[in-house]
């Protein structure tokens, strides 16, 4: 049997890979129906009470499989690029380093249209956090148009797994130089990138 991913880079520390969800709260919800893959990307919070929650659109074909205990799992992508050979202070090859969380869980849907818009309410709340610019009310005469095309769901997480592959295997001051350049790297190809496609 084989040792992958290699130990070194899994985290195994519960607090590392919440604090990934927090910071990259966009989310790949896999699900599958009949054989085939049903991909979604949408915001999730972290709960207090350590449940993932989340709304979608009424239409998004995979809003009847998000209910009634269905298995999903759950892809958190945080920082990640290419590094060079050059970075390091000793002889290495060429890699990549990448931080990811993978959970697997169970999804209840919320049927309460009151909840439902209390967490919209709360989500809003969190990812206005810290400068809290803007401050979405349950009273919101929007909100009550909005509430007939989502629905809330929550997820109970069965299954953690934190991936970061971060130059572990390597001496201190390299390891040190991939995370500059992980830093560098990631501020960089976003503006090149967005200079492209915007």
């Amino acid at each position: 049997m084989s040792n992958y991913p290699p130990p070194h880079h899994q985290d195994h520390e519960k607090g590392h890979m919440i604090e990934l969800i927090k910071a990259y709260p966009l989310a790949t919800v896999i699900s599958i129906k009949e054989n085939q893959a049903i991909i979604t990307h949408l915001p999730l919070v972290y709960r207090e009470d350590g449940k993932l929650i989340g709304h979608i659109d009424i239409y998004n074909p995979h809003t009847e499989l998000l209910r009634d205990q269905h298995e999903v799992s759950i892809i958190f992508s945080g920082p990640q690029c290419y590094i060079s050979p050059s970075v390091y202070t000793t002889k290495q090859l060429p890699t990549w380093n990448y931080i990811k969380v993978h959970l697997k869980g169970k999804v209840n849907a919320i049927e309460d249209p009151e909840t439902v818009k209390e967490t919209m309410v709360k989500m809003t709340e969190f990812l206005e956090h810290p400068e809290h610019k803007y401050k979405l009310s349950m009273d919101n005469p929007r909100m009550d148009a909005a509430i007939n095309y989502v629905k809330g769901f929550e997820i109970e997480i069965t299954q953690w797994e934190g991936k970061f592959k971060l130059s572990q295997d390597k001496k201190k001051s390299d390891i040190a130089n991939a995370k500059t350049e992980l830093i560098r790297a990631n501020q960089v190809n976003i503006e090149a990138f967005l200079e492209k496609v915007y």
